[in-house]
């Protein structure tokens, strides 16, 4: 089987992180693969912020878990957070910043690292403290928050895949 088939036919998303760093060297090569997801009419209207500050981690992970109305830590522990986000001024930025999130997930997974898309970016950075943030990183009104792409390593094994369903392909 071809070698792309088959890493996203493999990939699963992780909910349990030990405290493994991601070598800068395999997230840059992540981040390039998010960079060059497919976008409307080429615009690229996705960004991508890097989270690797441990006191900020958890009070992202605060702001996304009261979203929930949780105290779970909905990062699973993981240490490192791309938060994608895309200029809603562009009529294809939900499908942009999703389609980055999917390269940041096959490429982690093609170099063995796990990941998980975490919802619930939207809310966060449409509030108060979220604004504050992207504020902090340049980031104007019209960015808005489209998913968290949790990465680390696993501390524990791989979950199996579900069997796909039979109607999911409909042939004319």
């Amino acid at each position: 089987m071809n070698e792309i088939i088959n890493n996203m036919m493999t990939r699963r998303s992780c909910r349990s992180y030990n405290d493994k760093a991601v070598p800068e060297d395999i997230l840059n090569q992540i981040l390039e693969a998010g960079k060059y997801a497919a976008s409307g009419k080429g615009l690229q209207s996705a960004v991508m912020v890097v989270v690797r500050d441990k006191d900020t981690i958890k009070e992202l992970s605060k702001l996304n878990a009261a979203v929930m109305g949780t105290g779970i830590d909905p990062f699973y522990g993981a240490n490192t957070i791309v938060i994608v986000f895309a200029d809603s001024t562009v009529n294809t930025w939900i499908e942009d910043g999703s389609l980055v999130m999917g390269n940041l997930m096959n490429a982690a997974h093609s170099l063995g690292v796990e990941s998980c898309w975490i919802h619930r970016a939207r809310e966060v950075f449409d509030s108060a403290e979220g604004k504050v943030y992207m504020k902090k990183w340049g980031l104007d009104e019209k960015y808005r928050g489209i998913g968290n792409c949790i990465l680390g390593y696993s501390d524990a094994p791989a979950a199996e895949a579900k069997p796909r369903k039979n109607d999911f392909v409909i042939f004319d």
